[in-house]
Formats: C-alpha cells, structure tokens, sequence
C-alpha cells in the first residue's frame, strides 16, 4: 500500500472526526438548530450508512473471504464478523451508562438546558458526553481508516456519513460545557478533543493491522465494519432523527441518503 494511500485515509478519518467541533460551531452560530433540517440529516447520515454496509462493504467482505476460504466457509465467517462488528458497537453502547449516552441534543436557548443547574453537574454532562462520544467514535475511526485503504471512493462516501452523525454530537459536548464554564475556548476544546479518538483508533489499527492485511483479514474488518454502521444507524442516527422531526421526515433523508449512495456507486462502478 502506497503512503499516499494510506495519508489519504488517515485525512478522511480526521475530517470525520473533527466534525465534532463542527458540531459546536454550529451551535453557537446557530443558536436554534433546525430540528426538521436535522431530521432530514441524520436520516440521511443513515441511509449512506445502510446502504453501502449492506450492498457494497457486506459484498466486498464475503468476495474477499469467500475468495480466501471457500464459498460456504467464507460465507459463514462474513456472517459472523457482520454481528462480530454489531456486538462490539452493542457493548460499547452498553457499557455507557445511560445518564452520559451522548444522544441528547439540544440548543443554546434550548430549555432543556437548564441554565439555573449546578454547573458542576453540567460540567460533569459535558465531560462524560465527550468521554462516551470518544468510545463510540473509536471503533469508528477504524472503520473508516479500513475501509478508505480498501477503496477510496467508498472511504469518502464512509467519512461523510460519519462526519454527518458526528456533528450533533459535538453539539452535546459544547453546550453543557458552555453553560458550565460560559468559556466558548473550552467548550470548542472538548467538543473537538471528543472527535480525536477516530484518527486514534485508525492509527492504532494502522499499528497492530496494517502489516497484516491479507485478502481474508480485509474481509473479516470489512464485514464487521458494515456490522458497527448498521448498529449505529438502527440504535443512534434513525431514533434521534424521529425525537427531532416526524416520522416521515427521517424516513425520506434515510431513502434520499440510499439513493445518492446508489447513485455514486454507480458513477464510479
């Protein structure tokens, strides 16, 4: 693998994960987040997700194990690596506790941002959003350094999906840390510190995976990789993205988000 290529991969994953401080950007220019636009967003964040994990990552894992290992045992070992990828996201998820799960958004005029709360407990909400969004980007960051190494194109269309679900996160870290220290610096600090674990995760995989990349090790990342993007899309993007618009609305971004990813497949077959 060129150094080019593998830089390459390692820019989208810092763009994906820097988007957290888009995030909080966002919410102090901002200050009333649209909730239908966001809706829309994080439907379609999930319908790039789900569609390329299942028509193009899930395919080209079982073309690679298949190829290595033999149709049926190859098969059965994609299978297992795709719910290998969706348990690993699961007991990441499990293991925060629910109180500083980071999928509570709101603005800066928000009223669900009690600005009269202790500030020490904002404070704490703040940190823990960071810390927890920090866990979940980590496996993330492998999924997109894998996958930008395996194929760029499909990298790129990888890293933006991310960057999309990444940026209302930002703003859960930003906000109680706002309302805490009334410090835009270290509110930005931590939303984009938060962001950091996806170049790290995609380094440390770098370190202990990259010289051992062959066909079937490739296909085993690739299928858990489509694994961890369908558990995000189903548990995180599709509910939030009801909780802040209508039904329908996350439902047409997630139908919009698989027609583009069609489409771009397509370009670039």
């Amino acid at each position: 693998m060129a150094v080019s290529g593998v830089l390459f991969a390692f820019s989208l994953t810092l763009f994906a994960g820097l988007s957290t401080g888009i995030g909080s950007v966002i919410a102090f220019v901002y200050k009333k987040i649209n909730p239908k636009f966001l809706s829309a967003s994080l439907g379609f964040s999930a319908g790039v997700m789900i569609y390329v994990s299942m028509v193009e990552i899930f395919a080209k894992a079982k073309d690679a194990l298949t190829a290595d290992l033999g149709a049926t045992t190859g098969y059965w070992y994609t299978v297992i690596a795709f719910f290998a990828g969706m348990a690993i996201i699961g007991l990441i998820d499990k293991l925060i506790p629910a109180a500083d799960n980071p999928h509570e958004l709101c603005s800066l005029d928000d009223l669900d941002c009690p600005e009269e709360a202790d500030t020490t407990d904002l404070m704490r909400m703040g940190l823990f959003s960071a810390l927890a969004i920090g866990i979940h980007n980590f496996p993330e960051g492998i999924a997109t350094f894998v996958s930008a190494l395996q194929d760029p194109s499909l990298g790129v269309s990888i890293a933006i999906a991310i960057a999309i679900h990444n940026i209302p996160e930002g703003i859960a870290v930003a906000v109680p840390i706002y309302y805490a220290t009334q410090d835009r610096k270290k509110s930005l600090f931590y939303s984009f510190a938060s962001g950091l674990s996806e170049p790290i995760g995609a380094f440390i995989g770098y370190i202990f995976l990259y010289r051992y990349l062959s066909g079937a090790l490739f296909g085993l990342l690739f299928a858990a990789v489509a694994g961890i993007m369908v558990f995000i899309s189903l548990d995180e993007l599709l509910p939030t993205a009801e909780k802040f618009g209508e039904h329908h609305i996350a439902i047409y971004g997630l139908v919009a988000g698989m027609m583009v990813m069609a489409l771009s497949l397509l370009l670039f077959a």
